[in-house]
């Protein structure tokens, strides 16, 4: 036995709680749905760049650890280890560009001989784009490795 099909109730037989969502309440939901969407993706944003930031910071440390190991293959009284103010120089890895300032301080001088140099190397991506990474000096924006070296000569205070 089939049972009959009840008709449609028009809008005034309609009981309150069967009622629907109104345009109004459809529309205001769909509006908060789009901005958590967009907060959602902004910070699906700020994090891309955070992880390619940081990739630059690791290159830049592989970048600066080679200009330490450079410096110190060559002898201590090398032309490349003399003192200087700063060094710039550029360089281009895995597509990114880096600016490496190497500083040179002689001290310890005996003699009128240098025994010690401390050497600053000072890289700053310059790939990233944002003004942040190259303007700051900071450990957001660049990578700075000091290295001591000393001469092998005795000091004027030890004997043989």
């Amino acid at each position: 036995m089939k049972q009959a099909r009840t008709p449609l109730k028009s809008k005034e037989d309609r009981r309150p709680e069967e009622a629907g969502f109104t345009i109004l309440e459809t529309a205001i939901a769909l509006v908060l749905m789009a901005i958590v969407g967009l907060g959602a993706a902004s910070l699906f944003f700020f994090a891309v760049r955070n992880t390619v930031s940081a990739g630059d910071r690791e290159l830049a440390m592989a970048v600066a650890q080679q200009k330490i190991e450079q410096l110190r293959n060559v002898d201590f009284s090398d032309a490349s280890l003399a003192a200087t103010a700063g060094t710039s120089t550029t360089l281009t890895r895995a597509s990114r560009r880096y600016t490496v300032l190497t500083t040179i301080v002689d001290s310890n001088v005996v003699n009128g001989q240098a025994t010690t140099k401390t050497v600053t190397v000072l890289v700053t991506p310059n790939s990233d784009g944002s003004t942040w990474a190259t303007n700051v000096t900071s450990v957001f924006g660049s990578v700075t490795l000091v290295w001591q070296r000393t001469a092998l000569v005795m000091g004027p205070n030890r004997a043989l």
